[in-house]
């Protein structure tokens, strides 16, 4: 499938004078606002499909044809529409021109845009003489959206026609509002004529939603609506007139508030006056996320969808200030919080210099997981009505700790560290203490696959328990506690032997699944062979029923062994973490390369399709909203990371060109959680499956920033002869790279820092470690074990070429 810039002149440079007629008022068209922005437009297969306009207290959710159908599953089709978290506001809403007694329904737009900080319908009207568009986005920090309408007679005549406009409440809580006190009620509609606008109210709560178009109104009356709820309608309608070759735009602004009506009619009076001002605000904003982290390599599908991913990211902000403020997992149905989402990505948010609300994200989970657990577990979901919804998964309680370790290195800051390493210790002793039963140094229970009965001694719980110990180690030192550095540093090594002896299976050339009891395997098989026969693998059935077979011609009673049952992604983690035996590592990898589709890799092994082969097709979820047979974002981005770390930058961007290919492929700008086209259609951990395959490790930036120093250490893909990263911020610093490969063979690496008194550290494969300051004419030539490097440092900027003989 084809990706298409969408361009086209701007219908409105030339507004025509007649239009300012009192009763008509021009406003400041968002095309000319948005001229010049990155923006992508949609597929017509997909127009029967979300897509989102979001800010960080508001966001939309409708179908990219203009129309709002009930969809979803956390909340039974209550999931799109207008959400002011913890409430909804609107269903939706629809518009309906008039002319001479024809109805006109802006019903099926013909085309969709996505621009970053907003989005764009088309509607093609035949035979009416009409070009409309349909705009809207979500300022910052605001609790409501503007949606703006022009219309253009293209005719040899002047028009006049009604506008009509129905908006259509749903004043309701949001998942799990019933355990916090919130309980939905009819809602009630009262016009207001001062201020010619639609007011609903939840009649047993103060939740509020308005909506009007500041213009003069023809006609009112309460609508009925088709939506499932307690919710009401509301029409308005506004005469217009246009003159031949004419555009008239009109801003509707639906504003909200779950505290006060006062609060929502002073959001619809800002948004009404501010909204040329509110749009160029955001777009310059997004300018400036565009600018850090600002990837160029030879393939531009890649640079682009790395370009959007920080847009995308941006989108997932969810503020509810009587709670907090952090990335939520991903919409339409997980727009709340979760620790383990965020334990990757925010990994990611870090190295795109997005580090604002990756503090609050981490304060947020940090603090909720003290009043909840209050033991150093990390909560795994919670709404945003402050509802902990599960207190936490094993494995999020040591990632928690490896993200704390990994954004000291961004950020530099001791007392960050000092903040949290209360939460750190207290988890890795209830981690330890509470789930380790037969004290084995595994912890027991569910880690990131979530199926029943798989809550034995999981890889990924074992891997990030390991890497848990080490960084906590790491923290220690930083803050001067060395007896506790070296208490965790053993634990860490001890733990990295036994995962690499114990969790090893030699006949599947794999890191088990988990490591149980025969009857524990058993149960298991039965219900993955299932699974397998349901779904159609035969290769899967075969392999199962050939374990069990094996596993009861040789019974062990209660001795734990390493089972390979599922292929899971999660048996790549040794890698991901760079604890797997070199010689291990290897042949894990290559078992896993068997797992995967033109998308990415499979969430669990024995899905695999073995007839996949084309890049064509949406994903085939089931009725029932299931990951069953899914390839997703996160485990390709794992194995992306795990080839990266033993030496193969080619093998991991195949993983990352997989996952490009669903890129706008459904939303036009956005990648789906599993790929191409199912789930969330904007995901927050995509980030980290891009960001630090590509900053940390092919471009090797490996901050330090408590130290005053970074790390190059450029790891390349072949394919990529020249390559740049600009603006990578690392606590007060900012550092760029540039990589390219000369005609004669000679490669260039041109590193230039913002602060010339930071340390650059250059390493380079078979060349002897140099620690360089960037100091005003220094040069260095040295040859070593075949490898010429010449190195010259100019201010803030170091040169460096090497050759290999």
């Amino acid at each position: 499938m084809s990706l298409m810039r969408y361009s086209y002149s701007i219908l409105f440079a030339l507004l025509c004078l007649g239009c300012s007629k009192e009763r008509n008022p021009v406003t400041d068209p968002f095309e000319a606002i948005l001229d010049g922005s990155s923006h992508i437009s949609g597929s017509n297969a997909y127009l029967n499909s979300p897509f989102v306009t979001a800010g960080d207290r508001v966001y939309m959710v409708g179908h990219q044809d203009g129309s709002f159908p009930e969809l979803g599953w956390h909340i039974k089709g209550e999931m799109g529409g207008i959400w002011n978290h913890p409430v909804k506001l609107m269903d939706g809403f629809e518009a309906v021109l008039i002319e001479n007694d024809r109805r006109i329904p802006l019903e099926k737009a013909s085309a969709f845009v996505n621009f970053p900080m907003a989005n764009q319908h088309l509607y093609t009207l035949e035979g009416t003489d009409l070009e409309v568009v349909r705009w809207q986005f979500v300022p910052d920090g605001k609790q409501g959206l503007v949606v703006q309408y022009t219309l253009k007679n293209t005719g040899t005549k002047d028009r006049t026609l009604t506008f009509e406009f129905t908006g259509f409440s749903d004043l309701r809580p949001t998942w799990l509002g019933e355990r916090s006190g919130m309980q939905d009620h009819a809602d009630r509609a009262v016009y207001h004529v001062d201020s010619q606008t639609w007011r609903m109210t939840d009649t047993g709560n103060s939740w509020h939603v308005i909506f009007g178009a500041g213009l003069p109104v023809s006609s009112q009356e309460e609508s009925k609506t088709g939506y499932a709820g307690q919710g009401r309608g509301g029409k308005l309608r506004y005469v217009l007139d246009i003159p031949q070759g004419g555009t008239q735009v009109v801003n509707f602004v639906i504003a909200g508030s779950y505290t006060s009506e006062s609060e929502a009619q002073a959001t619809y009076t800002d948004l009404q006056q501010n909204s040329t001002d509110l749009l160029r605000e955001k777009s310059e904003r997004y300018q400036r996320l565009a600018a850090k982290s600002k990837l160029t390599t030879p393939d531009s599908l890649l640079n682009q969808t790395f370009e959007w991913l920080k847009y995308n990211s941006d989108w997932l902000i969810r503020e509810v200030p009587e709670i907090g403020r952090g990335i939520t997992a991903g919409i339409p149905d997980y727009p709340w919080w979760f620790g383990v989402d965020s334990e990757y990505a925010l990994q990611g948010y870090m190295a795109i210099g997005q580090d604002e609300i990756v503090h609050q994200t981490i304060h947020l989970i940090d603090s909720v997981s003290e009043a909840v657990n209050g033991n150093g577990k990390i909560i795994h979901e919670m709404s945003t009505n402050g509802v902990v919804f599960n207190p936490g998964n094993i494995n999020e309680t040591p990632q928690f700790a490896t993200l704390i370790w990994r954004i000291y290195q961004w950020n530099g800051d001791k007392e960050f560290l000092k903040k949290y390493f209360p939460t750190i210790q207290k988890g890795l002793g209830w981690l330890m203490a509470e789930n380790d039963g037969n004290n084995n140094s595994f912890p027991d229970g569910f880690g990131m696959m979530e199926i029943h009965g798989l809550n034995s001694e999981m890889i990924d719980v074992a891997v990030y328990t390991q890497a848990a110990f080490a960084d906590a180690g790491h923290i220690a030192a930083a803050l001067g506690e060395e007896g506790l550095a070296s208490e965790y540093r053993k634990r860490a090594s001890a733990l990295q032997e036994k995962i690499n002896r114990e969790f090893w299976s030699e006949e599947f050339q794999s890191y088990a699944d988990f490591i149980g009891t025969d009857e524990q395997a058993l149960h298991l098989i039965d219900d993955a062979i299932i699974r397998a026969d349901t779904l159609d693998k035969p290769w899967a059935v075969k392999e199962l029923e050939q374990t069990r077979e094996a596993i009861l011609r040789r019974p062990s009673g209660a001795e734990l062994k390493p089972f390979v049952l599922h292929h899971n992604w999660v048996v790549n983690t040794p890698m991901e973490m760079g604890i797997a035996d070199p010689e291990k590592a290897e042949a894990a990898l290559e078992t896993a390369r068997n797992f995967v589709n033109p998308f990415g890799m499979f969430v669990t092994g024995i899905d695999r399709d073995n007839s996949a082969g084309t890049n064509e097709g949406s994903f085939k979820g089931s009725k029932v909203f299931s990951y069953t047979g899914a390839v997703m974002t996160l485990p390709t981005g794992v194995q992306a990371i795990a080839e990266n770390n033993y030496g193969h930058p080619d093998r991991a961007l195949d993983y990352l060109k997989r996952m490009t290919r669903s890129f706008s492929y459904a939303l036009p700008g956005s990648m789906y959680e599993v790929s191409p086209d199912y789930g969330m259609i904007v995901q927050a951990w995509n980030i980290y499956s891009f960001a630090v395959p590509i900053i940390g490790q092919f471009f090797g930036i490996q901050p330090r920033a408590a130290e005053k120093e970074i790390i190059v250490h450029p790891v390349m893909p072949r394919e990529w002869d020249q390559a740049h990263l600009e603006n990578v911020q690392v606590g007060r610093n900012a550092i760029s790279v540039y990589y390219q490969v000369e005609e004669t063979g000679t490669t260039l690496l041109k590193i230039t820092q913002k602060k010339q008194d930071w340390t650059l550290r250059i390493l380079l494969e078979g060349v002897q470690e140099k620690e360089l300051q960037t100091l005003e004419g220094t040069v260095i030539k040295q040859q070593q074990h075949g490898t010429q490097v010449e190195i010259e440092a100019r201010g803030n900027t170091l040169e460096v070429r090497y050759k290999t003989n």
